[in-house]
């Protein structure tokens, strides 16, 4: 089935769109689960666009699954994100704005995806041994995360 987002490139072309994102941390003792993506390369949350009429959390945990195979059970929200640093030009050339709904998740059950169509590599890494390499977008949503986990967590 074709998605939202999709329907409208065929219209619009690489024009910049807006979008409702909802997005991931997983967290485990201490680590968080980042992918890797496979359009540009960086590590990043697990996340995708909300589809119209879709619950957010449920998007969320929707995409969890598609990209980790992870099946995701409360999700605690960490924050709405927006503003200028939210526009984003994909390596393909489409423009995006991208309104983001974090949510983290410490309870989760399944297992880990080799990789997927979007994914290259999963891999857990330290709160403090963080890869430099963060999608863009993903930037601001990472530091609110890493200093929401040391507030919290001690």
């Amino acid at each position: 089935m074709m998605g939202y987002i999709q329907n409208i490139r065929k219209k619009i072309g690489h024009d910049r769109l807006i979008a409702v994102g909802a997005g991931v941390f997983v967290y485990k003792d201490g680590k968080v689960l980042l992918q890797k993506r496979r359009d540009n390369l960086c590590w990043a949350l697990h996340g995708g666009v909300v589809e119209i009429g879709e619950v957010v959390e449920n998007a969320a945990k929707r995409e969890l699954l598609e990209e980790t195979g992870l099946i995701a059970g409360k999700l605690e929200l960490l924050g709405v994100f927006s503003g200028d640093n939210r526009m984003y030009t994909y390596p393909n050339g489409d423009e995006v704005y991208i309104i983001g709904i974090i949510y983290i998740c410490r309870d989760f059950a399944g297992e880990l995806l080799p990789k997927t169509d979007e994914t290259v590599e999963l891999k857990w890494f330290d709160i403090d041994d963080l890869p430099k390499e963060i999608s863009p977008l993903n930037v601001v949503p990472m530091q609110a995360f890493v200093d929401y986990i040391k507030r919290t967590n001690p």
